[in-house]
């Protein structure tokens, strides 16, 4: 399989350095697309704006069309990547992505896609930004790098495999996410607003409660086909021949662009070093299930330090008290969510499922051995029988 540069297969929207749209129409408006407006997870626009011409920022200088693919070269966002959808053609973006239009006949949309958000190209644009305080790779680096290319009816193909599996996975975290707004109702309903504390709970320290501790990281390359399900900044990533959990264990994410949210581990899950894994709480003080839900309502958003590469860290985490009810009322608690998270248990597994069956196809589409007589179509009905 041919590996050309991106430039010789696609178009690179150069910035329009002499037009603004406030000189295009002062009293008009626009749509802008900033770093915030993808979805870091879903590797969608989610956020576009419609601001007033007069108030442009500097950076909205790049027009872009339905089936561009944006990138972020601006970290923590490197892999911040979208397609551009049709509603969002002749809208402005800003100049932190760079702009990548593919030629007709030569690169699919979707294929390229795909590639931009694989761990190969996200993992070689980290370790060529530069930049101490903001690390950035150059349109020029995004625009040199390679990608694998089949003929254009398999990189349809392949593009179509990656779609269907993708759809699945978001299937699975919005049924999450519905599951997780029920429980968030039932605590709210019994312990009020932590921030507030209206019921005079006593107020006790986390590091009292618990031990925060960042394990080992792993690299994508070493993750595997099937195995005990991985942790690491966004949640489930994948699967490992070992774990370092075995307990269901409360993590908050401590880097990058989901910096703050909490997760709990299945048992016999391995907890990477971009979690924080809250270790060995106190089963005489505070149970797993209201530990991970007081972090949630709370927020940790006055624990994230950093603008270029957020994080939390152990002594950020020194302040946060929580309200204490008695254990009675927490496993009361407990036992009034027990059927949300018995139908929530198998969700998480199925859903650490589909990210290693999509990570093994992302992995073998890109290296040439996601063939047309595989099982892959196979195993994705199979998936989403069970969704």
């Amino acid at each position: 399989m041919s590996a050309p540069p991106l430039s010789a297969i696609g178009e690179h929207v150069d910035p329009v350095s002499s037009w603004t749209p406030e000189r295009d129409d002062p009293d008009g408006a626009f749509t802008y697309v900033d770093l915030s407006a993808v979805d870091q997870d879903a590797k969608v626009v989610s956020g576009e704006r419609e601001l007033a011409c007069s108030e442009a920022p500097s950076r909205a200088r790049q027009l872009i069309r339905a089936g561009d693919v944006l990138v972020s070269t601006v970290r923590p966002n490197l892999n911040g990547v979208a397609l551009v959808p049709p509603e969002l053609d002749g809208a402005t973006a800003s100049t932190g992505f760079c702009v990548l239009r593919p030629r007709a006949g030569q690169l699919d949309a979707r294929y390229l896609y795909h590639w931009v958000k694989s761990p190969r190209f996200v993992s070689a644009m980290v370790r060529k930004a530069t930049g101490a305080s903001y690390p950035a790779v150059s349109d020029r680096i995004v625009c040199e790098s390679r990608l694998p290319l089949p003929p254009l009816p398999e990189q349809r193909r392949i593009a179509e495999i990656l779609d269907k599996a993708d759809a699945l996975r978001a299937k699975r975290r919005a049924a999450l996410a519905q599951l997780d707004t029920l429980t968030q109702s039932i605590f709210l309903d019994m312990f009020g607003r932590p921030n507030d504390n209206a019921k005079g709970w006593p107020l006790v320290f986390l590091m009292d409660l618990c031990s925060p501790k960042q394990w080992p990281t792993i690299s994508t390359a070493e993750l595997t086909e099937a195995g005990f399900p991985v942790f690491g900044a966004n949640g489930l990533i994948g699967t490992y021949t070992k774990y370092n959990h075995e307990e269901p264990t409360v993590l908050i994410t401590c880097r990058g662009a989901t910096c703050g949210t909490i997760n709990v581990s299945p048992p016999k899950c391995y907890v990477t070093g971009n979690a924080m894994a809250l270790d060995d709480p106190d089963p005489s003080r505070i149970t797993v299930d209201y530990l991970a839900t007081v972090l949630r309502v709370r927020s940790m958003a006055d624990t994230i330090s950093g603008t270029a590469q957020p994080q939390i860290t152990r002594q950020s985490l020194a302040h946060v008290k929580l309200p204490l009810p008695p254990l009675a009322l927490q496993a009361e608690f407990a036992r009034r969510i027990g059927a949300v998270e018995q139908v929530k248990s198998p969700q998480q597994v199925s859903r650490a499922q589909l990210e290693a069956l999509f990570a093994s196809l992302q992995h073998r589409a890109f290296r040439g051995e996601l063939t047309a007589g595989d099982n892959a179509r196979t195993a994705l009905v199979g998936a989403d029988a069970s969704c």
